[in-house]
């Protein structure tokens, strides 16, 4: 793989990491475990995600985001929570799946990791906070439950196919600006219009 495909590929996982870390991590973990999709060579730094402890914290991981992600307003707790949590995780998946030899790459790596994890994230939970404004629950199922198919599915696609980890990346960094783009527009509506001053 050239360093182009590196590079969509890293990204592509630090984005899906904002939204689900723990399903990314236990998802790749248990792909490499049994083989399910043909892994890149690259992706060697990640061995350690095939550890069946690392896939059990994962996995327990995985199962209270999806329960509390269902939740209104407990999906926003869980989100400021991990405003450190996901960042920091995609930037070491990032990191892993670079040439440990070339140092430079590495630094670029964790820090563009980093940034992407965190802007997906920043648009998943000001997207939910938007929604927790809704009185009914059942949009909040709809939402998570459509971003865990979503990182499911990116996360077989790019892990199969890595030649298209790059346009993966692309699209989904382009619908996390979007959505803060959208957010920004919501909460300037939500504000209250200045009265005009009274006529004497």
């Amino acid at each position: 793989m050239d360093a182009v495909g590196i590079i969509g590929l890293a990204a592509s996982i630090s984005l899906l990491s904002g939204w689900r870390l723990y399903l990314t991590v236990f998802a790749v973990g248990l792909a490499m475990r049994f083989g399910w999709v043909a892994m890149p060579a690259q992706l060697h730094g990640l061995d350690v995600l095939a550890n069946w402890w690392v896939i059990g914290v994962a996995g327990v991981g995985a199962l209270a985001e999806f329960l509390a992600d269902k939740v209104m307003w407990i999906d926003s707790v869980w989100d400021a929570i991990h405003t450190l949590v996901r960042p920091v995780g995609g930037a070491l998946l990032a990191l892993a799946i670079v040439d440990p030899k070339d140092g430079a790459w590495q630094v670029a790596a964790l820090l563009l990791g980093g940034g992407a994890a965190m802007l997906t994230h920043w648009s998943k939970a000001g997207a939910r906070a938007a929604v927790n404004v809704s009185p009914e629950p059942f949009s909040n199922i709809a939402v998570s439950s459509g971003e865990d198919v979503v990182t499911a599915g990116l996360l077989a696609l790019v892990l199969s196919h890595p030649a298209v980890a790059g346009v993966v990346a692309l699209v989904l960094a382009g619908i996390a600006v979007w959505a803060i783009l959208a957010l920004r527009k919501f909460v300037r509506r939500l504000r209250p219009k200045p009265k005009p001053p009274a006529s004497a």
